[in-house]
């Protein structure tokens, strides 16, 4: 979780691949309309993203039910859009980072359609998470590597 730019597609393809377990990028899930209203530089609303956020919850349910772990991404910024994605044995991982330097991140990627003016909105929209939810925060200020390293390393979780 985190906003956009932050590394959390990058570190989360990685601890996916390095664990062998199944990485969905939660991004592909947004319908269309996200999609476009998102590149045209327009805040996606609560409306836009409950819809988005019940086609991650499915996925993350269905791995739990099936016994099968796997990695998601979704920028979970408000604790009402971790709610719907919350369920026993899932931990966030945020992936945390100054302003500066993930806007500097986004201004040189391309092919995203999240535009660079959209991070103020999604900075003031970010709810960390709270003490009573399972989380992790990860520090966006290292090579993917160190901080794949540092998630699997934190988690417990053997390789």
């Amino acid at each position: 979780m985190g906003v956009s730019g932050s590394g959390k597609s990058t570190v989360a393809a990685m601890v996916a691949e390095q664990l062998g377990w199944e990485f969905a990028e939660g991004d592909a899930m947004h319908p269309q309309a996200n999609v476009d209203k998102m590149h045209a530089g327009t805040p996606l609303t609560d409306e836009d993203r409950w819809p988005w956020l019940d086609v991650i919850a499915a996925w993350i349910r269905s791995h739990l039910d099936e016994g099968t772990p796997g990695v998601v991404t979704c920028s979970a910024l408000k604790r009402s859009y971790r709610d719907v994605l919350r369920a026993p044995g899932v931990v966030f991982v945020h992936v945390a980072g100054d302003g500066a330097l993930i806007e500097d991140r986004m201004s040189k990627r391309s092919g995203h359609f999240m535009p660079t003016s959209l991070l103020q909105s999604q900075l003031a929209t970010l709810e960390v998470p709270g003490d009573d939810e399972a989380h992790i925060t990860v520090a966006a200020d290292r090579t993917p590597d160190e901080e794949s390293a540092e998630v699997i390393e934190r988690l417990g979780i053997r390789r």
